[in-house]
C-alpha cells in the first residue's frame, strides 16, 4: 500500500487521527472492540499513560548576556526572552514590536559560557575590561556603533575562535570569579521565575563553545533540574585551566554534576556542518586518539540528541553523501568552518551529518560495543536576537543585525578568502517537539532522555511513528492508535523489540498532520540506513504516503507535488497536498542479519522563504540566485534494529 489519505483532523495533537467508525465495521471481532474501546474504565481518556500531544519549543536560544549576541547588538536579556517565548509582544533591539504567532511550551536559553556577561562589561567600559588592550579596543568599536562594533565584533569572534583571548582579562569572565558567580545566579533567577509547569517550562542550560582552530564542536547542555542543584555548579568552559575544549572532559563534568547534586543534566551538538569532519569521527577523535570503547559509551550516555537543524543549516544530510536523495539539499552550509578560517573540502562531508552518522554509529557499534551515534532528532532556532522566531513570516534574523530592513538582503552573512555565506542563506530553523506525558522540566527532559521527539525546520505538523512486528492497516485508522500502538510497538527514538515468532519484517505507523495556519503536506517518506554482512553501509529512501493521484515513475521516483507559491505576493494557497497523510508501511528489503534504523520524513508542499516576505514588505528584490519556494519539513527520532544475539 503506498497512499493513504484521510480527511483532516486536528485530534491528531490528542493522539487521535480520523476513523473508520464503528457503524462502518462488519461483524466487528473481539480484537476490533478492543481496540476501539480499552474498557479499563469508561472514559477513553481517563487514567491514559502515554503522552497526548507534542510539546514545542526551542532549545537553544541566546540572549545579550552571549559575547556575540551582544556584540551584534542584542539588548535582550532573558526576562524578555521568557516572555516573547510565552506569547507576549516585546520590543526587540531594533526597536520593532515583536510577537510569536502562536507561544512555545518551553525554552531552553543556553547563552555561551565562555565570558557571560562579559559583553555587559565591555559596552559598559567597565575597568574590569578596558585595562586591557583587547578589552579596550573593542569596547570603544562596540560604543562607536556601526560598522565599526560590527567589525569589533568579529574580531572578538576571531580571537576566541583561534583561542587569542587575553588570559588575565578573561578570568574574570570565567568560572571561579564573583562577577561570573553573580551572572550565574541571574540566568537561574531568571528561569525558576518565568518556569511554570504545566503552563511554560524554562529550562536552566547554557552552551559549551568547543571550537578547534574554528571547526564547531559546540555543545549545549541542559538540566533536569530546578536552582536548588543548578547553583551547586557553574557553567563548563572551554577556556583554560578551568574549561577544555575536548567533549570528553564536558561529559566528565555531567557526570561530576550529577554524583554531587543527584541530579540530571544532558548534552547535545549541534552544527557538526560546521565542523570541517570532526564532530562525528569514526577512527579518531580530533585529538588523534583512536576511537576506544569509554569514548563511544560516554558519547551515548551523554548525548541523547542532536539538533539536526536550525539558523546555520539543516545538519540531516548533503546531497553527495545521499545522491540519490532529491531532497538533500535543503538548508545546506557547505563553504567552510564556523568562522571561515579554513574551507571546506568533499572528503571532510562524512563527519559532519546525521544521517551518516547514524550508519557509522552502527559500524562503530559492531567494533566496539556501543553505537556512539544512537541520537534522536531536535530542532532550535540558535536565534541570538533573544527572539525565538522559527516562522518564515516572521523572521528575525540570526542576530540583531539581521533584524528586519530594507538593507539586510544588501550584504553577505560572511565573506572573506576561503568563501561566502550570503544573508539569504540563513534558515528560519528550528522547533523540537516533545511527546512528554505533561508540561514540566522532568517530564519533557525524560522524553528527550528516552528520544521520543521529533525535530522541524518551524513548522508545527504533528507528527507519530511507531515501529513493530504486528501492525495492520486497521491500526492507523483507529480514531485512537495510540491506545494500541504503545502495546503493539515502539515509538520514535525506540529499539525493535525482537521479532516474534513467525515475523518476517518490521512494519512502521506513521501518520502526519499538517499545521493548523501553515501548509499540506507533499509526502512521507521513511529513510532507512543499513550495515551489510561486510560492514558496508547502505541508505535507501521510501516513499510511503503522499497526496493526489500521483504515481511513481518508472525510476520509483514520485513526481513533484506542484507549486502554488506567487513570488510578488508572498503567498501561496492549499489547493494541492494534503491536510494528513498516514500509513503503515513493511520494509520489503528486510535482512534480519543486518542492523538499521529507520526515521520518517514528512514534507510540506513548497511555500515562500523568508527573504520572499521582504521583498514584498520592503518593495525590495529578491536576492539573485536565491530559491523562490522551498518545501519545510520534519524529521522524526529514529528507530532501531539490532539482530539477535548482537
Amino acid at each position: 500500500m503506498k497512499k493513504i489519505i484521510t480527511p483532516a483532523c486536528l485530534a491528531i495533537c490528542l493522539s487521535a487521527m480520523t476513523a473508520t467508525s464503528i457503524a462502518q465495521l462488519t461483524q466487528p471481532n473481539e480484537e476490533a472492540l478492543t481496540r476501539l474501546y480499552s474498557g479499563k474504565v469508561y472514559s477513553p481518556y481517563a487514567e491514559r499513560n502515554f503522552p497526548e500531544r507534542p510539546l514545542w519549543g526551542d532549545n537553544h536560544l541566546h540572549t545579550s548576556l552571549s559575547m556575540d549576541a551582544g556584540g551584534f547588538g542584542n539588548r535582550l536579556s532573558p526576562r524578555e526572552a521568557y516572555r516573547f517565548a510565552r506569547g507576549e509582544q516585546v520590543i526587540s533591539s531594533t526597536g520593532q514590536p515583536v510577537r510569536l504567532a502562536r507561544p512555545l511550551d518551553w525554552l531552553a536559553i543556553t547563552d555561551h559560557s565562555d565570558g557571560m556577561g562579559f559583553i555587559i562589561d565591555v559596552l559598559a567600559a567597565s575597568p574590569l575590561v578596558t585595562q586591557y588592550e583587547q578589552g579596550a579596543r573593542w569596547s570603544q568599536g562596540f560604543r562607536a556603533g556601526g560598522q565599526e562594533a560590527v567589525e569589533a565584533t568579529l574580531d572578538l569572534i576571531k580571537t576566541f575562535s583561534q583561542g587569542k583571548m587575553d588570559k588575565e582579562m578573561f578570568a574574570n569572565y570565567s568560572p571561579g570569579s564573583r562577577r561570573y558567580g553573580t551572572i550565574w545566579d541571574q540566568v537561574i533567577d531568571d528561569a525558576e521565575q518565568f518556569n511554570n509547569p504545566g503552563e511554560f517550562t524554562a529550562f536552566i542550560g547554557f552552551e559549551w563553545t568547543s571550537l578547534v582552530k574554528g571547526n564547531n564542536m559546540h555543545r549545549n547542555v541542559i538540566f533536569r533540574d530546578g536552582g536548588d542543584r543548578a547553583r551547586q555548579v557553574v557553567p563548563y568552559t572551554t577556556f583554560p585551566p578551568m574549561g577544555s575544549t575536548d567533549p570528553l572532559d564536558l561529559f566528565k563534568y555531567l557526570e561530576d554534576y550529577e554524583t554531587r547534586t543527584n541530579g540530571a543534566a544532558m548534552a547535545f551538538a549541534h552544527n557538526g556542518n560546521l565542523s570541517n569532519g570532526i564532530m562525528f569521527p569514526v577512527d579518531a577523535q580530533y585529538t588523534g586518539k583512536k576511537l576506544d570503547k569509554f569514548y563511544v559509551e560516554q558519547r551515548a550516555k551523554w548525548e541523547r540528541m542532536y539538533e539536526i537543524t536550525q539558523i546555520k543549516g539543516d545538519g540531516e544530510t548533503h546531497p553527495l553523501l545521499s545522491p540519490d536523495d532529491e531532497f538533500a539539499d535543503y538548508g545546506t552550509w557547505d563553504v567552510g568552518n564556523l568562522d571561515l578560517s579554513e574551507a571546506k573540502t568533499d572528503d571532510m562531508l562524512a563527519g559532519e551529518y546525521a544521517r551518516e552518522a547514524l550508519k557509522n554509529g552502527l559500524v562503530l557499534e559492531k567494533r566496539l560495543g556501543t553505537n556512539p551515534y544512537k541520537f534522536g532528532f531536535a530542532g532550535a532556532t540558535d536565534s541570538h536576537t533573544s527572539l525565538a522566531t522559527a516562522e518564515e513570516n516572521n523572521f528575525y534574523g540570526k542576530h540583531a543585525g539581521y533584524e528586519p530592513s530594507p538593507e539586510r538582503l544588501t550584504h553577505p552573512f560572511m565573506k572573506n578568502e576561503n568563501g561566502e555565506l550570503f544573508s539569504w542563506q540563513q534558515v528560519p530553523s528550528g522547533l523540537t517537539a516533545v511527546w512528554a506525558l505533561e508540561n514540566t522540566r522532568e517530564s519533557i527532559f525524560d522524553a528527550m532522555d528516552r528520544k521520543e521527539i521529533y525535530a522541524t525546520t518551524g513548522t508545527r505538523m504533528g507528527v507519530r511513528f511507531f515501529g513493530g512486528w504486528e501492525f495492520t492497516r486497521a491500526d492507523v485508522e483507529s480514531r485512537e492508535p495510540a491506545f494500541n500502538v504503545y502495546g503493539k510497538g515502539v515509538p520514535m527514538g525506540g529499539d525493535l523489540p525482537p521479532a516474534p515468532k513467525g515475523a518476517k519484517a518490521p512494519g512502521f505507523m506513521v501518520y502526519a498532520l499538517r499545521d493548523p495556519i501553515g501548509a499540506n503536506l507533499d509526502r512521507i517518506q521513511i529513510i532507512k540506513g543499513w550495515m551489510d554482512s561486510k560492514g558496508k553501509t547502505h541508505e535507501k529512501v521510501y516513499d510511503v504516503a503522499w497526496s493526489g493521484d500521483r504515481k511513481p515513475a518508472a525510476d520509483g521516483k514520485l513526481p513533484p507535488v506542484g507549486n502554488t507559491v506567487d513570488v510578488p505576493t508572498a503567498s501561496w494557497t492549499n489547493t494541492i497536498g494534503a491536510s494528513e497523510l498516514t500509513a503503515v508501511w513493511t520494509d520489503p528489503d528486510f535482512d534480519a542479519g543486518q542492523s538499521a534504523f529507520y526515521y520518517a520524513r514528512v514534507l510540506e508542499i513548497p511555500t515562500p522563504p523568508w527573504y520572499a516576505y521582504d521583498a514584498f514588505r520592503f518593495g525590495t528584490e529578491v536576492p539573485e540566485g536565491a530559491p523562490t519556494s522551498q518545501q519545510e519539513r520534519a524529521y522524526t527520532s529514529p528507530i532501531w534494529y539490532t539482530p539477535a544475539g548482537k
